[in-house]
């Protein structure tokens, strides 16, 4: 399994999305579920020339792709990827998603269908902060999981360890790892110490 060390600062400022880029070559077909937007998509196109699609059901979204010059599909995931052929993109993106998808494993097996590689980020549910959260008796509140227990949009909350877990148990193959607290690489006790996490995988 590849774990990037250093990750190169992007013009976002966000290190999720630069850890995303530097697993995409350059000119490679991409499909950003849950796409919001657009900016992810926006900084694929710039910094690796990538061509594809967003794909939101927000209608404020959509507008906000097409001003950012982003091709978008308005649709909901929940109904999963039939729109789309099989292996149609070399990458399929769920970032900050994941954790709000009703039916997991199902669009999880669509991006592989759809995809030949898949990548997710989510926030890491095992981090220490939010274990102190919940051993003083309340949910976590923080940049990465940012809504209160009664109006969060997130269903699944899940640590690195679980979802490392549901790959192995359904013959998915992770081919990269990185996990971020901040703008900084976790290497070590990653389960612990990572805010974030962001996977490629592939079937």
């Amino acid at each position: 399994m590849n774990t990037i060390h250093a990750i190169k600062a992007g013009s976002t400022g966000r290190p999720d999305f630069d850890a995303i880029a530097a697993w995409i070559p350059q000119g490679a077909h991409v499909l950003d579920l849950g796409c919001g937007d657009g900016t992810l998509l926006r900084f694929l196109q710039e910094q690796r020339a990538v061509t594809g699609y967003g794909v939101d059901i927000n209608d404020a979204n959509v507008l906000a792709c097409a001003r950012n010059g982003v091709q978008v599909i308005q649709s909901d995931l929940e109904r999963g990827l039939s729109d789309f052929d099989d292996h149609s993109f070399d990458f399929v993106l769920l970032s900050q998603t994941l954790q709000a998808m009703r039916n997991t494993e199902h669009i999880v097996r669509e991006m592989l269908r759809v995809g030949r590689a898949g990548i997710v980020t989510f926030p890491n549910f095992g981090y220490w902060k939010n274990r102190l959260h919940v051993l003083g008796g309340q949910m976590p509140v923080s940049p990465n999981l940012p809504y209160a227990w009664f109006d969060t949009p997130n269903i699944h909350l899940c640590t690195i360890r679980d979802f490392e877990d549901f790959c192995a148990t359904r013959n998915i193959r992770i081919t990269g790892r990185t996990v971020l607290t901040g703008s900084r690489p976790v290497t070590r006790c990653a389960n612990l110490l990572g805010e974030l996490a962001v996977f490629q995988f592939t079937a």
